[in-house]
C-alpha cells in the first residue's frame, strides 16, 4: 500500500501542475475534475472502497467569482492546532495567517509543523452536512500536492473555492483527516467543488 500511496501523491502533484499551467481557470477546473474523477474511480490508493460501482464525485458548476488571488494577512495572533490521528499520532499545525475572501468570509492559513511542512487551507460552509461534506473540504494541502498557485514569496495564494474537495475520511472510516476548525468556517453556502450526493 505504501508504494500505491506514493504513486497516488505523484499523480496528484502532476495533476495540479497541469491545472496551474492552464491560462483559463474554467478549463483548469475541467482538467482537475477529469483527473480527480479518474483517480477516485481507478487508483489502487483511492479512498473509495467500492470503486467498481462508483460513478465519480458530483462537482458543482464552475463559478468564476469564487476564485481569488489574495494576500495572506499575517497580522494575527499565533495559534497552535493539534489534530489527533489514529495512525500518525498528533498532527501539529500553526496559524500562518488569514485570507479575506470578499462575499465569502475569512479562512485561516495553516502550516503543517511535522516533517516536510506544508500549507493547509480547509473550508466548511453553510451547506456542510447536506450538500457538502459535514467536516468540511480542502482547498490547499501542499504536502499532498493540492496547490493552485500564487506568489508565495509575495505572500499570496490562489484560493479557488471551485476546487474544494472531500478529505479521504469522507469516503472511508479507515482514514483520519484534519477537519475544518471554526476559524475555517464560513456562513455562506458553497455549492461548488466536490459535493455530497443528493439522496
Amino acid at each position: 500500500m505504501s508504494l500505491e500511496t506514493a504513486d497516488w501523491r505523484r499523480r496528484v502533484f502532476a495533476l495540479y501542475e497541469t491545472v496551474r499551467a492552464q491560462e483559463d481557470p474554467a478549463q483548469a477546473h475541467k482538467v482537475w475534475q477529469t483527473g480527480r474523477d479518474e483517480l477516485l474511480k481507478t487508483h489502487a490508493a483511492s479512498p473509495v472502497e467500492e470503486r467498481a460501482t462508483y460513478d465519480g464525485p458530483e462537482i458543482g458548476a464552475y463559478r468564476p467569482e469564487l476564485r481569488f488571488d489574495v494576500a495572506i494577512d499575517t497580522s494575527v495572533e499565533p495559534v497552535r492546532w493539534e489534530v489527533p490521528s489514529a495512525t500518525d499520532g498528533v498532527i501539529p499545525f500553526s496559524r500562518l495567517g488569514v485570507v479575506h475572501l470578499p462575499e465569502v468570509g475569512d479562512l485561516d492559513v495553516w502550516w503543517l509543523e511535522s516533517y516536510g511542512g506544508g500549507l493547509f487551507v480547509p473550508v466548511k460552509d453553510a451547506l456542510a452536512g447536506t450538500r457538502t461534506y459535514g467536516g468540511g473540504r480542502y482547498l490547499i494541502d501542499t504536502v499532498k500536492g493540492a496547490d493552485l498557485g500564487g506568489d508565495f514569496r509575495a505572500g499570496r495564494l490562489v484560493i479557488d473555492l471551485n476546487f474544494a474537495y472531500n478529505p479521504s475520511c469522507a469516503y472511508s472510516p479507515r482514514w483520519t483527516c484534519p477537519l475544518a476548525p471554526k476559524t475555517n468556517t464560513v456562513a455562506v453556502g458553497l455549492p461548488v467543488g466536490e459535493l455530497t450526493p443528493q439522496l
